[in-house]
């Protein structure tokens, strides 16, 4: 077995491990008696080692696919996102020893699954480097602001927790609303993972001429059909469908048919999850959270914010300015990736100065956490799939 294939073997030890790991946890949330801080019993000590072996897999994974393709796999959309998911379980892992909290864990862990998931669904065939991303500042820019929003993750776990716990979810409230909304994004993931795989399995292919920015003509292929076409776009496979809609330059039009699919498949997957349990998941998922203590979720909510943010910021702002610089031979240029990375740093900037300012405990600073997460997510999932720039190679 050649290194590129003991990787990808080791990352499926990994997904496995992780889904083991989910249900032990539960488990573990259901055996304990009181306060968690102080519940390590038989289901948690199997749950962590579990993930624990899960984890060293996944670095096994990261660390065979470097040796096979001779630099660090953080460079595409496969290896950044399963990069992502395992530095979400090693921050969980740090954190459960500090706090032994088993909650996080049945939360955590099929977050990463899901990221793992959706990042299998990209080519995990391993490519040469353009010119642009040798340097050694972009592996240390990358794995830092990968670190750094792993750990912002667990904040937002954290914060999901507690507002889990402390909704009334029998009233009709904004609240109730928008925590079944958190469920509803969940599932929109499931949605892409599906939807990738029914369209792979029916093998669709359909390729297109069209024309970029730089006004020259370039060919693409498809592998669902074209809800949205490139600009000018034109059909050269036989029985191509016609995109409904014309995309300006600017926007990936196949990536955002890619997202659209992921809509609807996650749209029709989450109507019949109510369907068939006739609740909503929020309501399913509210009991398993009823023993956790909502004073330590808080805490660790903000102790990860003030661990993550310092390292996000050198990550994707001050090593990535180094890297631009090396790379296009200047320091910012207001690139889509770039204006999102200022965001989320500007999101959590003004997170802090509330929480340390103003008081902002509890519930505002669970939503805020929570409201975070969602930027980094639309960041790695919206503005990586359907809005073209200097970044779009990965």
């Amino acid at each position: 077995m050649d290194m590129a294939s003991l990787s990808s073997t080791l990352l499926f030890v990994a997904f496995v491990a992780y889904l083991v790991a989910t249900f032990l946890f539960g488990g573990a949330v259901k055996s304990s008696t009181a306060q968690s801080t102080q519940s390590f019993d038989r289901w948690g000590k199997l749950a962590i080692s579990v993930t624990i072996l899960g984890f060293i897999a996944n670095l096994g994974y990261f660390i065979t696919r470097w040796i096979a393709a001779g630099h660090a796999p953080v460079s595409n959309l496969f290896e950044f996102t399963a990069a992502f998911g395992m530095m979400i379980v090693g921050a969980f892992i740090l954190i459960y020893f500090i706090y032994k909290a088993p909650a996080l864990g049945l939360f955590a862990l099929p977050i990463a699954v899901l990221i793992i998931a959706y990042a299998s669904m990209f080519p995990t065939e391993i490519t040469p480097l353009i010119p642009a991303l040798k340097s050694y500042w972009l592996t240390i820019h990358v794995i830092t602001a990968a670190m750094g929003e792993a750990i912002l993750a667990i904040s937002a776990v954290a914060g999901f927790v507690y507002l889990l716990k402390n909704i009334d979810l029998t009233k009709k409230s904004k609240e109730r609303f928008w925590i079944e909304a958190v469920m509803y994004v969940l599932v929109l993931v499931v949605g892409f993972v599906v939807s990738t795989l029914s369209f792979s399995i029916m093998n669709y292919s359909a390729e297109y001429n069209y024309i970029s920015k730089d006004e020259t003509q370039h060919t693409i292929e498809y592998t669902m059909p074209a809800l949205f076409g490139m600009n000018e776009s034109e059909a050269i496979t036989d029985g191509a469908m016609d995109p409904l809609v014309e995309m300006p330059p600017l926007v990936n039009a196949k990536k955002l048919t890619t997202v659209v699919w992921s809509i609807l498949f996650g749209t029709v997957i989450y109507v019949l999850l109510r369907l068939i349990l006739r609740k909503r998941i929020s309501v399913i998922l509210q009991p398993l959270t009823k023993k956790s203590n909502s004073q330590l979720m808080d805490e660790i909510g903000y102790r990860s914010v003030l661990i993550g943010f310092p390292v996000f910021t050198l990550g994707a702002l001050v090593f990535a300015m180094i890297w631009a610089h090396e790379a296009w031979s200047r320091f910012w240029g207001w690139d889509p990736k770039e204006v999102w990375a200022l965001i989320t740093f500007l999101f959590y900037a003004v997170f802090l100065h509330l929480r340390l300012s103003k008081g902002w405990e509890g519930k505002k600073s669970a939503w805020i956490a929570l409201i975070g997460f969602i930027i980094i997510m639309f960041n790695l999932i919206a503005v990586n799939l359907i809005l073209a720039g200097l970044h779009s190679y990965a």
